[in-house]
């Protein structure tokens, strides 16, 4: 939908105030625990799950299908709603996914310059780092420097396709199955794609 360059500040020197929204979680979440209602620990840990793993590794297991069934991939660059159901994936947040496929001339790239939306069912828990205001604003203005800044060199002779999320639709990066996978088997492949890949900050 746009063609750019880009950058991305995670302003670990500055860090932004909370929002009003934001400064109220903290706070309920200060009294729950020290009244010992809730444990950070394991609420992180269930959070860093859902970032990592659940979420993400439905994805994999969408693209390494698509990168050993060819009717598979026909499918879910038609449709990917219908495609990821086919998987036993799906629901709020994924209703309307479309999936775009990186090519040796294409590399895309997943914003959302209004808020957060993102594929959940196929991704988990969207990174801190996709919500903050320069990666949103960034990814569109000039993607090719913010993917650079994040150790993701785009070649110059290589377009970059920015897509915008929206309420209405969500995208999946297709990552290029990476070569020397010729014998791999699915779980392999599968272990091998990124939640990054898939959003289109990470070339595999």
């Amino acid at each position: 939908m746009t063609d750019g360059r880009g950058h991305h500040d995670d302003h670990a020197h500055h860090p932004e105030p909370l929002a009003p929204v934001e400064a109220r979680v903290a706070a309920i979440e200060a009294v729950l625990t020290e009244q010992g209602l809730l444990d950070t620990a394991m609420l992180d840990s269930v959070i860093e799950a859902f970032e990592t793993n659940f979420g993400p590794m439905n994805g994999a297991k969408t693209v390494a299908r698509a990168w050993v069934d060819d009717e598979y991939k026909a499918r879910l660059l038609t449709d990917g709603t219908a495609a990821i159901a086919d998987l036993g994936f799906g629901g709020p947040e994924a209703e309307h996914l479309v999936v775009v496929e990186n090519t040796p001339g294409v590399h895309n790239l997943v914003v959302c310059t209004l808020c957060s939306c993102y594929p959940w069912p196929v991704l988990g828990l969207p990174p801190n780092w996709y919500k903050s205001p320069p990666y949103r604003s960034r990814a569109v203005r000039e993607p090719r420097a913010l993917l650079a800044e994040m150790g993701t060199v785009v070649p110059d002779d290589v377009e970059i396709r920015v897509w915008d999320s929206s309420a209405e639709v969500r995208y999946l990066v297709l990552p290029e199955r990476p070569a020397g996978t010729e014998g791999f088997a699915e779980d392999e492949l599968a272990a091998l794609v990124t939640r990054d890949a898939m959003i289109g900050v990470e070339r595999l």
